[in-house]
């Protein structure tokens, strides 16, 4: 019978953008190669992300410095609202803040948010199957990485609000067989510069 194994999941926003996100900055692409440079030396054997171009882009460059892991994109690595909340879902007090953001977010493919994080869930996390550990990389965006963050820590669906994500800063979630995953790393952002470890994060979330 066919046994199970970890798997270690390392979530990583892309590197910064232009103002249109057609492609990276050069800081964007700085970031990129320092997150591969992390990387380096790890297991990796499979590095999967978004179809977008600063997605495929970060994940490109780290991708240079990883060896032989495969490369490939997903639709459910891609920009999308994961979860819409109903009102009674949301504390009362932050439920207009909250309702009133999502309805001004535009992402790729909105009707088809649900069934991606779905996709999401069953591709990237848990336990994989067989006897070898997997340690894999998905180069993704801002609401994917709360929503699996939330996820691992079995919060309600609204809970990815909130979650931020540094540019290629470095997420690290663990699934083992028979116990909780745990979240090893969150919004790490330890291998880049002080110059371009908070891009993409307002002003008032860095620390």
């Amino acid at each position: 019978m066919t046994g199970s194994a970890a798997r270690h999941l390392y979530l990583a926003r892309h590197g910064e953008a232009s103002p249109d996100e057609s492609e990276l900055t050069d800081a964007g692409r700085r970031q990129a190669a320092l997150l591969g440079e992390r990387l380096r030396g790890l297991p990796l054997t499979r590095v999967t992300h978004g179809p977008l171009p600063r997605a495929e882009q970060t994940a490109r460059l780290a991708h240079a410095h990883l060896g032989s892991a495969a490369l490939r994109s997903s639709a459910a690595a891609g920009d999308y609202v994961p979860y819409r909340p109903r009102r009674d879902e949301l504390p009362a007090e932050h439920a207009d803040i909250i309702l009133d953001r999502l309805a001004r977010v535009s992402v790729a493919e909105p009707e088809r948010g649900a069934d991606l994080a779905r996709a999401a869930l069953a591709r990237f996390t848990g336990p994989v199957r067989g006897d070898e550990p997997r340690h894999e990389l998905v180069v993704t965006h801002n609401f994917l990485i709360g929503w699996l963050v939330r996820a691992a820590l079995d919060a309600p669906g609204w809970r990815w609000l909130g979650l931020n994500h540094a540019h290629a800063a470095l997420t690290v979630i663990r699934y083992a067989p028979d116990r909780p995953a745990s979240l090893l790393l969150y919004n790490d952002t330890g291998h880049l510069p002080a110059e371009l470890r908070w891009t993409g994060m307002p002003a008032e979330l860095r620390v």
